[in-house]
Parts: structure tokens; sequence; C-alpha cells
């Protein structure tokens, strides 16, 4: 088999995996989703799955970025109707705190993730949504909408409250009642950078 089409089949095998880890993670959660199911389902073994990612929790881990990517490009979507500068900024930490209510970025980002993979903030997508945010906070900075104060614990500390806010309203047992709370704080503290 050439080398071109060996290489092809493996990426085609671990987007298999993925898609339905996905569908398995956000149905059953990760405990409970079987790994032999899951293989059989896309007709690949275990085997598998452990040369692509290691173990069930590597598996995880891809899925939870995978989600939690496009849960940040999704944000960026939607913020982008908003006027450039602070609104922008802004609405995109209150949509990635409205994606609570998705049973799938519920299950799979901000409860499983969390319990089996570890602190958010060490994650590569958590990191990418911080440079991000700590871009935007340097230019608002720049342009004197914030006030002169540190960017990283700016970024740092405005990226922590809207992932904060969303893993509370996943885990409350009504997040519709506790998402307007969220939203309502995060602008207030949020507003405390602005002159």
């Amino acid at each position: 088999m050439a080398v071109g089409r060996r290489a092809e089949m493996m990426e085609e095998n671990r987007n298999k995996l993925i898609a339905a880890a996905r569908k398995a993670f956000a149905e059953k959660g990760f405990a409970a989703a079987s790994m032999d199911e899951l293989t059989a389902s896309v007709g690949l073994t275990r085997g598998a799955l452990y040369h692509n990612f290691g173990d069930k929790r590597g598996l995880l881990a891809a899925v939870v970025a995978q989600v939690d990517g496009e849960m940040a490009q999704r944000a960026k979507e939607i913020a982008s109707t908003a006027e450039e500068g602070w609104d922008r900024l802004l609405a995109e930490g209150i949509a990635y705190i409205k994606m609570a209510l998705n049973a799938e970025v519920q299950r799979i980002v901000l409860l499983d993730g969390p319990a089996f993979l570890g602190e958010p903030s060490g994650w590569p997508s958590q990191n990418a949504c911080f440079e991000a945010t700590r871009s935007a906070v340097a230019g608002l900075i720049e342009r004197g909408v914030v006030k002169p104060v540190d960017v990283e614990a700016a970024a740092r500390l405005l990226n922590g409250a809207a992932l904060n806010a969303a893993l509370w309203v996943a885990a409350a047992e009504q997040p519709e009642q506790q998402l307007p709370k969220a939203i309502e704080v995060f602008i207030h503290m949020a507003e405390g950078l602005r002159f």
C-alpha cells in the first residue's frame, strides 16, 4: 500500500472514531460508552482506537477538542454581528456561556471533559481561546477602551469567568434558570475593565 494511501486511511479511521465517540459520549456519557460498541459501529477494532488515541481518555480529549473548537468558532460567528471592539468581545463571552444549554456541549465539554480530563484551562482548545481573548484585550487597551491593566491577567479572568459560568450553568439542575444570572454577572464583571 502506498504511503499516501495508508496515511489517508489512518486519518479516515481517526475521523470515524471521533465521530462515533462524539455520538456515544453525547448520548451515554463517557463512563457508560462502550469502546467495543463504538469501534464496531464504524467497522474498526479496539486496536485502531489504541493506535490513534492511546486509550478511551485520549479519544475523549480528541472529541472535547473538536467540540470546544466548534464552540469557539460559533461564539466568534455570533459575536461578528456585534459592533467591533468591546461589544464583540463581550458578545463572544456571552455566546460561549449560552452554549452550556446545548446537550452535547453540556455532556461532553462541560461535564465529562473536566471530570475525566481535568481542569479545562490546561486544554489546548482553551489555550487557543485565551490567545484570541488576549489579542482582543491588548487591542482594546491600545485604543483606550479598556483600562491599562495587565493584558494576560485580564484575558485569563475574562476567559475564566465565561468558562466557569458555562460550567455552572451546565451542572445546574435547571440550567435555563441559571443562564440569565450567569450572563448578567459576567457583563457586570467585564464592564469593570472599561473606562
